[in-house]
Formats: structure tokens, sequence, C-alpha cells
């Protein structure tokens, strides 16, 4: 039922303003009352290979319960409500103008092989840009991203393109796109390889705990009325197994270690 309310984000009027034409999927920008939100219907997801069809939306919306379940908030609220396209999952809109924390590259970004940052940064990989220019991956090494790293292990993110980690004013980074997660299977494809192999923090160690713990209680409980039970299984797995390991992990699995693209 919508309500009476225009900023009931829950049942509010959902007005589309347009189309986000880079998405894969059917993506819109729309407004509830005042308030901004990314609109991706179920009815606009392309059938894929390796995940059940009619999913994604629910798969965005786990993501940010886990994602709350850290204490991180990198994933901005997500949640499944209808539109007028049909139900869908909805997202806070964030803004990330250039330059907003004052920052000369991007927080992943592909810069000339021969002008990697002394300091502050990581390296991912070199290639050749399309005129045939030595170019390398990089990004920046920072408490944040690293928490949108240990993340996107948990939820064996499969497209964490640099598009997809947004830089807000105050110094936070943003982890938008979550709809290829939770497989049962190594899938992860992240341009964020830059710790591999490193330790973890107190802190990174503490937020994948909080969500082992919480899968035993109301995290998957709430889970379970999203994904499949194996898949729910499958990250309490990897919780243990990220604790056992202690380090960021290593590349596993038949599927290439980056997305494509990689912005």
């Amino acid at each position: 039922m919508v309500s009476d309310d225009p900023d009931d984000l829950d049942a509010g009027p959902l007005k589309v303003l347009g189309r986000i034409t880079v998405a894969s999927n059917a993506t819109f920008l729309g407004r509830i009352g005042t308030t901004r939100v990314v609109y991706k219907p179920v009815a606009g997801e392309k059938p894929l290979w390796d995940f059940p069809d009619g999913t994604l939306a629910r798969r965005e919306r786990a993501a940010y319960l886990v994602s709350e379940a850290t204490g991180w908030g990198v994933v901005p609220r997500t949640w499944l409500r209808d539109g007028p396209l049909g139900e869908g999952m909805v997202q806070l809109w964030q803004e990330a103008p250039a330059g907003a924390d004052g920052a000369a590259l991007d927080p992943v970004d592909l810069v000339p092989a021969d002008a990697v940052p002394a300091t502050g940064w990581r390296t991912v990989l070199d290639g050749e840009d399309g005129d045939g220019r030595h170019v390398t991956l990089v990004h920046e090494d920072s408490p944040a991203l690293r928490r949108m790293a240990v993340l996107d292990v948990l939820l064996n993110n499969a497209d964490r393109k640099g598009g997809h980690v947004l830089p807000l004013a105050d110094g936070h980074r943003a982890g938008v796109d979550h709809g290829v997660t939770f497989h049962v299977e190594p899938r992860l494809r992240t341009v964020l390889w830059g710790w591999l192999g490193e330790p973890l923090t107190a802190d990174e160690r503490a937020g994948v705990d909080r969500v082992r713990d919480g899968l035993a209680g109301d995290l998957g409980t709430a889970l379970g009325a999203l994904l499949d039970p194996t898949e729910v299984a499958a990250l309490a797995v990897r919780s243990t197994r990220l604790l056992d390991a202690g380090v960021f992990p290593s590349p596993e699995g038949e599927m290439p270690a980056v997305p494509w693209p990689l912005f």
C-alpha cells in the first residue's frame, strides 16, 4: 500500500527521474519525497548463467545487511519495495563529486606505469590501454578501502569494479552494486587486491566476528528470507575461514581475479 507520507521511504510514492545508462541492468535515479534513490526493478534484471533469475535485488539487500553487521557502513541503506516498474531494490543515492575529499586520484584509478604514487597507494596489475601505453591499476591504501575489501571477501563479490567505489566528501568510501554476490563457489572478482596475504587488523577481525556471530541470530534469520540456505551456510564458512587464516586471501577458483571492464 502506498503511504500518504511522500517521505515514507518504504511506502511513499517513488518517482522515476531518469535511467542510469552505464548500468548493465535496468537502473533508475528516483525520488521518494525529497530523498533521491537508486531503483533497480527485478523485471529489469538480465539473466545470468551462474545466478538464479530474479535474485539480484535480494542479493543487494543481503549485502547491505552484512555490511551493517560489520559495523562499517560500507553499503548505503538498501531495501526492497514496490515501484513504478514493480518490486525492486532501492538504495539511498550517494553524492560523489570529483575531488570532494581533495584527492588527486579516484580511490581506484589507472595511472601511467611510470607515474605510480610513491606512498599511500597499492599496485594491483600492469597492462596497456587502448593506445598501447603502459598503465598500472592502483587503489588507495586506506582503512576505509581495506574494510570494503574484507566485506567483499565475505560477500564473495564477483564484480567489485573501480566505479563501484564511491568517494564521499567526508572521506568515507561507499560500495555499491552488489547483485552478483553470495555464490556458493569461489567468485571473488575485485580491483582491491593490494593487500593480498597481509594480516587483518583487530578492527577487521572484529567486523568479521560480528557477522559470524550474527548468522546464529537475527542476521541469519534475515538472510534466510533473501538467499538460498546453501548461500547463507557458505557465508558462515567464508567468515570462519577468513578468521582462521587471519590474512587477505589470494584469488581461487577458475574465474578471473578482476572484473572486466575494470571501471
